[in-house]
């Protein structure tokens, strides 16, 4: 039995449908959910005589991808037939790009456990999306061609990666940046976002690399990490068994929690590429380039960054730029109340408006609107209300058009600020804890939350925090 420690080598071939209302080369539509065959026409259908008609948008957010991935924009490509029989294929090829794609030679930065790793992007081509195989219908199994011609990009990454984790950790960060950048909706199970892996194995300190095994159509960032590390433990098996790799395309089952082999190199297709004759060559003009280049929106990672550089530890700016709605939400909030500053909002946002939010694809709900949020931050930081009122308020306005300033008026919720009350208060609790009050005196200085927290329940929420922890200083002092 083999004793040698190998390596795995992986690169991902990512699939992402681009946010066109329209398909690749037609009118048809590209929503989801539509009763099968509904939206197919005589091109999709490739009726004779039907000529495709390229899709000017699906170009332009093809473009912003490559520009957000730093890849070179090639002026001239072309598009190609891929040449194969599947039902669901009803041209009998695909149109993709081949050796003329439109960009290459780009890089992908991410960041696993702290560390920043840099993958290479061999190219982003466009290609149309097949249609689906819908199996077990009473026993037969139909075709719907909703999805014949929808618009994809092709990432095809190099073989930079040498685990699980950084092939996962790699396929959110690249769908996090094309949803923030308006290409893709991000809607992994509505298989809009989805991978192949290349797998293969080499012995550590190796350079030549490994045959390779291909996983086809993962859409779920916990089954690609499953997929590669069930996949990397067999073939380390065949491996140490003395036993070869064979090169195949497989699939993964997750329920079984196993790879199985869909086909062998033998029986992999010639696809048989040409030139698409009914498609002109493709010219990409420098001003539509340098167009996307300054439309583009800040990254998500940059935004992490500035959040960060805010006060706010990594996992919370990591919540925050989760979906580009919340940053939006952020910096509305932030814009109409400048005073309350940006780590209360963040903060506040954190702890109680995500609680409630929704997100579908690049779309987002939130039960209230920034302007409401703005508005009952304001009534806390001028000290009209407590934190906790402010709670209180949330409650009342969530779902519906209600101001905060309505129900603190007709709540008659005021802030307790009777200097010669909140003292009775306080000399009480000293008095009834003497210990904590003590510890106080010493320094822990922890112990100030306590006391704090005692009045706020003795006030109803009501009392003025600030006030409360300079009048027990005050105290504890005598």
């Amino acid at each position: 039995m083999s004793t040698v420690s190998y390596e795995p080598v992986i690169g991902l071939e990512v699939h992402a449908q681009l946010l066109t209302q329209t398909k690749l080369f037609c009118a048809c539509s590209t929503h989801f959910g539509a009763a099968p065959n509904q939206n197919v026409c005589p091109v999709c259908l490739a009726l004779p005589g039907a000529l495709p008609v390229l899709n000017g948008e699906a170009v332009r957010l093809a473009v912003r991808a490559a520009v957000a991935l730093d890849l070179q924009i090639n002026e001239h490509s072309s598009f190609a037939r891929k040449n194969y029989f599947y039902p669901d294929l009803p041209k009998g090829y695909q149109i993709s790009q081949f050796d003329e794609p439109f960009s290459s030679s780009g890089q992908l930065e991410f960041e696993l456990d702290g560390e920043k790793k840099v993958a290479r992007i061999t190219r982003i081509h466009m290609e149309e999306d097949a249609g689906k195989n819908v199996h077990g219908l009473g026993g037969d199994s139909l075709v719907d061609l909703n999805r014949a011609g929808t618009p994809l990009i092709e990432i095809v990454g190099e073989p930079d990666l040498r685990s699980s984790q950084e092939a996962a950790q790699y396929m959110r960060t690249l769908r996090d940046i094309l949803v923030f950048i308006g290409v893709n909706d991000g809607n992994l199970e509505e298989g809009s976002f989805r991978c192949d892996v290349n797998v293969s194995l080499r012995p550590r300190g190796a350079t030549k690399l490994g045959t390779r095994v291909e996983l086809k159509n993962i859409n779920s960032f916990r089954f690609v990490q499953k997929a590669i590390e069930v996949e990397v433990a067999r073939q380390e098996a065949i491996l140490a068994d003395g036993g070869q790799i064979k090169q195949e395309t497989r699939g993964f089952d997750a329920e079984g929690n196993r790879t199985y082999s869909l086909r062998s190199k033998e029986e992999a297709h010639d696809y048989r590429y040409f030139p698409d004759p009914d498609l002109p060559g493709l010219v990409i003009p420098q001003e539509v380039v340098e167009a996307e280049r300054r439309g583009l929106p800040e990254l998500p990672s940059k935004v992490r960054a500035r959040f960060e550089a805010g006060g706010l530890n990594e996992a919370q700016a990591a919540t925050l730029t989760q979906h580009p709605q919340i940053v939006r939400f952020l910096s509305e909030v932030e814009a109409r109340a400048p005073s309350v500053g940006f780590k209360k909002i963040a903060n506040f946002l954190l702890t109680e408006v995500l609680r409630g939010a929704v997100f579908r694809g690049q779309a987002a709900s939130f039960t209230v609107s920034a302007e409401q949020v703005a508005e009952l931050l304001q009534l806390v930081e001028t000290g009209r209300i407590s934190g906790k009122q402010a709670k209180e308020v949330l409650g009342e306005i969530e779902g519906t058009k209600r101001t905060p300033f309505e129900v603190v008026e007709a709540k008659g919720l005021v802030v307790v600020s009777d200097t010669g009350a909140l003292e009775a208060v306080l000399k009480e609790l000293i008095q009834a804890n003497p210990k904590q009050a003590q510890g106080l005196r010493e320094g822990k200085l922890q112990l100030a939350g306590f006391f704090v927290g005692q009045v706020m329940k003795a006030t109803g929420g009501s009392a003025d925090p600030k006030l409360v922890t300079a009048l027990l200083e005050k105290l504890i002092g005598e």
